[in-house]
Order: C-alpha cells, then sequence, then structure tokens
C-alpha cells in the first residue's frame, strides 16, 4: 500500500509554491541551513549561536548541509518527503495492525497522499513532518506490541518537538495494561535514554544557552494565531478591543500581541493547554485501553496541546495529519474533514501574512481555523469518553471469561469429587 501510494505523495509534493523540485524557500528553512552551515564551521548551538529549536532538530538540518554549496534547500525537502513517506508507512501499518478495512485503508493512505496539496507552500519548508512521522512511527510500534522502539522514538520526537511528550502517559498506560509494569518501565527507560542522548551533549558544552533556548520558546507572549489571541484580535474588527501587536520579548521570533490582557491570556492559555492535555490522560486511564482508543486519545492529547498553544504556527496541523486517519467511521470523517479546512484556511492567508500584523480583516480567517481546532479537540473528547471496546472484542472477552468459569467449575468439581 505505502509503495502505490508514495508515487502520489511525491506527485503531491511537488504541486504547491516552494514544493518538490521548486527553488521557492518558505518559512524557516533558511534559518536551518544558517544553523547547520555554522555548526559545519564548528559555531556549538546554543553556545556559540542561539538557538530557538529543539537539539533533535539536527537531525535532520545538519544533512542536507554537508552536501555542495546551493544544494541545501533542494535536499532539505527532499529529506522531508522522506519523512512523509515513512510518516505515510506508519498510518498504513497501524491501520493494518487494527484490523481497517480495505476501504478505509485505501481511504487513508490516498488522503495522506495527498495532503501535501491542502498543506500548501508550507509542506516541505519546515521540519514538522520529521516529529510527525517519528511519532506516526512510535504509534505504529506501541500498537504492535514493539514497546521498545516505541518508547525509543517517541523519545527522539520529543527532542525536536516537545508535543509528542502529550503521547508519552497514553502509550505507557496501554502498555502496563497490555504487558505489564516490567515492559513500561523498560520502554520508559528507554525513552529518557534517548531523549537525554540527544539533549545532553548540548547541555554540558553549553547549559545557559540551552536553558535560554526552552526559556525563550516557554516564554513568548500571547502569539497573534493563537487561539486566544485571534478571539481579541475578532474583538478588534467588533470595535470592542484595541489589539497592539508587538514583536516578541524572548530570543524567539514571534508576533505577540501587547498588554495586561493578552499578558493574562496568555498565561490562562498555558494552563488550559495543560488540563486539556491532562483531561484526554485520565479519560484514557478510566476507559477501555484497547489500540484503538489508544489512537483516539492520542489525537486529542495532540489537538489539546495545539489548540491552547500559547504559540500556533500554521504548519504545526501538520502534526494531526497522520493522527486523524487513524480515527474510524463518522469520528474519523469529521476530524479529516476539520483539519482539512483548517489547512485551506492557511493557505488563504499564508501570503497575505503581513496583513495580519496590521490588524486587518484577514484575522476572521485565523479565529475561523482555531475555531475548528477547538472543535476537533471538543469531537475527540466527547468521542474518548463515550467510547467502548468494540463488539467484536467485547465478545472475545466474553467467550474467554465463561471458558475460565468453566474451567474453574470443572477443577472445583474435580476437587469435590475426589
Amino acid at each position: 500500500m505505502t509503495a502505490l501510494a508514495a508515487p502520489l505523495f511525491l506527485l503531491a509534493c511537488a504541486v504547491p509554491d516552494g514544493g518538490l523540485f521548486r527553488d521557492e524557500r518558505y518559512r524557516d528553512v533558511h534559518i536551518y541551513g544558517i544553523y547547520a552551515d555554522g555548526f559545519l564551521r564548528g559555531d556549538l548551538p546554543y553556545r556559540d549561536v542561539f538557538v530557538e529549536y529543539p537539539p533533535g532538530a539536527f537531525a535532520v538540518f545538519l544533512p542536507p548541509a554537508v552536501l555542495p554549496g546551493g544544494a541545501y534547500n533542494a535536499a532539505f525537502k527532499t529529506l522531508m518527503a522522506l519523512c512523509g513517506i515513512a510518516a505515510l508507512f506508519a498510518v498504513v501499518l497501524t491501520l493494518v495492525t487494527l484490523g481497517a478495512s480495505r476501504h478505509r485503508l485505501y481511504a487513508a493512505a490516498v488522503l495522506f497522499a495527498l495532503s501535501p496539496v491542502a498543506v500548501g507552500p508550507i509542506s516541505l519548508n519546515t521540519y514538522d513532518l520529521f516529529p510527525a512521522a517519528l511519532t506516526a512511527c512510535a504509534l505504529a510500534a506501541v500498537v504492535r506490541r514493539r514497546e521498545v522502539l516505541g518508547f525509543g522514538l517517541l523519545g527522539l520526537a520529543v527532542t525536536a518537538k516537545l508535543y509528542p511528550l502529550a503521547v508519552v502517559p497514553l502509550a505507557a498506560i496501554y502498555v502496563w495494561s497490555i504487558a505489564g509494569r516490567r515492559r513500561t518501565l523498560r520502554g520508559l527507560g528507554v525513552f529518557v535514554a534517548v531523549a537525554l542522548l540527544v539533549v545532553l551533549p548540548f547541555a554540558i558544552l553549553s547549559p545557559g544557552g540551552l536553558w535560554d533556548s526552552f526559556h525563550s520558546q516557554s516564554a513568548r507572549g500571547l502569539q497573534i494565531e493563537s487561539l486566544a489571541a485571534s478571539v481579541l484580535l475578532a474583538a478588534d474588527q467588533l470595535g470592542l478591543y484595541a489589539a497592539t501587536i508587538v514583536r516578541g520579548a524572548t530570543g524567539a521570533a514571534t508576533r505577540d500581541l501587547a498588554g495586561p490582557l493578552p499578558d493574562a491570556l496568555a498565561t490562562i492559555t498555558s494552563l488550559l493547554q495543560a488540563l486539556a492535555v491532562a483531561a484526554v490522560w485520565w479519560l484514557f486511564w478510566r476507559g477501555p485501553r484497547s489500540a484503538e482508543r489508544l489512537v483516539l486519545a492520542s489525537a486529542a492529547a495532540v489537538t489539546g496541546f495545539l489548540v491552547f498553544n500559547r504559540f500556533v504556527s500554521p504548519q504545526y496541523v501538520v502534526w494531526l495529519i497522520p493522527l486523524v486517519l487513524l480515527l474510524p467511521g463518522a469520528t474519523g470523517l469529521a476530524a479529516v474533514g476539520l483539519v482539512g479546512l483548517s489547512l485551506v484556511l492557511a493557505q488563504i492567508w499564508f501570503f497575505h501574512y503581513s496583513h495580519l500584523f496590521q490588524l486587518e480583516g484577514i484575522s476572521w480567517l485565523v479565529a475561523a481555523r482555531n475555531a475548528l481546532l477547538l472543535a476537533l479537540y471538543v469531537l475527540l473528547v466527547v468521542r474518548l469518553k463515550t467510547s467502548t471496546p468494540s463488539s467484536e472484542k467485547t465478545r472475545r472477552q466474553l467467550g474467554l471469561r465463561r471458558r475460565r468459569a468453566s474451567a474453574s467449575a470443572v477443577a472445583s468439581g474435580s476437587q469435590r469429587s475426589a
């Protein structure tokens, strides 16, 4: 299935401006190249130069830089396309493991293959496909009972982007329920070991610089594309609030809303983010711990992490694509539709991004995109809360209980007869 869908995915990658085989560069790919070239010249990240990206990102920043000059752009896009194919393989493998129908399998593969068209110019110009692929592969490994591999991939993913951390407790709960404490602790140990293996060298060489990088991310103000900021921008359009946009006060590049209310909402948003993710963990813990609910809970947790983040960028929606394609039935169709519309809205304002800084009417599109993501989170949480084991699994469990009860009764009768 992956072999059939991969050529379609590569073709779709070439469609948008800035896509595969195109020279245009959008978003941050040129910054990646600057960091990588400096590293090869001996400039250590976080020590000699400020870097706002986590250490694991250098796993994809550096390889294209070893090629001859001028090849970085094309090489990086090719590398991201390969990450996309890896994510496609993980989606197909997970669906096969879950026993998905052939129709659902083909639909998910084709939708993923066409997703670069919906993502648009940023599809290969940011490195978000890297953590998205790692997270999707980690889920595939966990549901296939390859816990060590799954947690190892999650450890690497977290060093590249923080959001996969929302999946780790869910994977631990699931593995604990099906494989026991020992295998869960071993998996978590591998997760910590991999994360430390990536982060520790940078921490030793420049602990202050690494801390400044993480602090610059966590201490950001209320970025203009965040959920709370889009509400204030909508209020500004209605004349109910006077918004002021400033450059971020930390080293990380951002445009934030200034003032006491945005500052307060930034703090509240971070609290809501933690609560949104923790609520998903709690619901998964309280309910059936099946593989189907694991992928549902993972999609819900990542959506909660994203929608309540104080910094939201169009490429972040890429995180959700492999996850929503794993969801079955009406929930899956609705989730794919909401993510697709979110991506299309982001494309509409992509080439008019400066208009957002000027407080023009394009801010309504940002508010609409965030409303769709919030609706997706609510949908997934409600489905998680009401989900039950499939009827087929329930029948198998009941049959197993009956056989055990029958065996116990026979054994009891034998003892009484003796």
